[in-house]
């Protein structure tokens, strides 16, 4: 009995330490009802995604409004602070937002190290943007060739396995763009919505530019992304979501930022407004 009871102590006092850390666990939606804001990152790329209007300076776009509608849903204002493809993790993780709307679909990679509400608000692929006297027709077509991308793309990875192409990553999708234009690449690899929008906003500027490829490459979820371990912050953004998407919001949302595609959109409003 004596040798049993400091194992025994020892196995409350860590079963007491779990109790406090599951506990303590979820700090951030308690920290979201405090401070009376949901502070968001954004990616401020382009249209339709998130941009600055140049007439008013304000944050625009279908990120930007998602954001304010679940900051809404929550009671509390929105906060929105500014990220990069290389930081946005990092600012996730540092506790400087409370989640990332910034253009990151899912990945087995990512979700090893973030979490994120189980219901889907979009589904995007990436596009190839380049000269329209290129050549370039197909995927295969860019294998040995340089593409451009946005650093921490989750197109990198099957642009290098599946067809061979020698991707450089630029810090920001206007950068990569920016060496396309240069020469430094012979397409940009970038979310279909958002190249397709610039094509037919900015036509004179890019009238030699066009998607040179029918197809988009790994199409995939677009969530709202946390930290790990988050249920209870998973949770209140979930009903959200689902509010949004079951009440035609989401729908609304994106027609107003000119999403050129809302058949998913479509498709999960019939879903979850039918209580499926």
């Amino acid at each position: 009995m004596i040798r049993k009871t400091p194992l025994r102590a020892a196995a409350l006092l860590a079963a007491l330490l779990a109790g406090v850390s599951g506990a303590s666990a979820d700090s951030t939606l308690d920290r979201i009802k405090a401070k009376g804001k949901f502070t968001v990152g954004v990616i401020l790329s382009g249209a339709p995604f998130g941009y600055i209007d140049p007439k008013t300076q304000e944050q625009k776009g279908f990120n930007i409004d998602l954001a304010r509608a679940l900051a809404e849903k929550l009671g509390v204002a929105l906060d929105t602070v500014t990220v990069t493809p290389p930081n946005r993790v990092q600012f996730l993780q540092q506790g400087k937002v409370d989640a990332l709307l910034a253009n990151m679909q899912v990945t087995e990679d990512r979700a090893k190290i973030m979490d994120y509400p189980p219901t889907v608000f979009d589904r995007a692929g990436g596009a190839a943007i380049g000269r329209k006297d290129s050549g370039i027709k197909d995927w295969t077509d860019l294998k040995g060739k340089p593409v451009c991308v946005s650093q921490g793309s989750n197109f990198t990875q099957p642009l290098i396995e599946l067809y061979g192409a020698v991707v450089k990553g630029l810090p920001s999708q206007p950068e990569s763009l920016l060496a396309l234009k240069g020469g430094t690449c012979v397409v940009a690899v970038h979310t279909g919505a958002t190249l397709g929008l610039m094509l037919e906003d900015r036509a004179d500027e890019w009238k030699d530019y066009g998607i040179l490829i029918p197809t988009e490459i790994v199409p995939a979820d677009s969530v709202v992304w946390i930290r790990k371990g988050e249920k209870d912050t998973s949770a209140a953004l979930d009903k959200a979501l689902r509010e949004l998407i079951a009440s035609g919001k989401l729908l609304e949302i994106a027609k107003a930022n000119r999403l050129l595609n809302t058949a998913f959109i479509e498709e999960q409003q019939k879903r979850l407004a039918g209580g499926k």
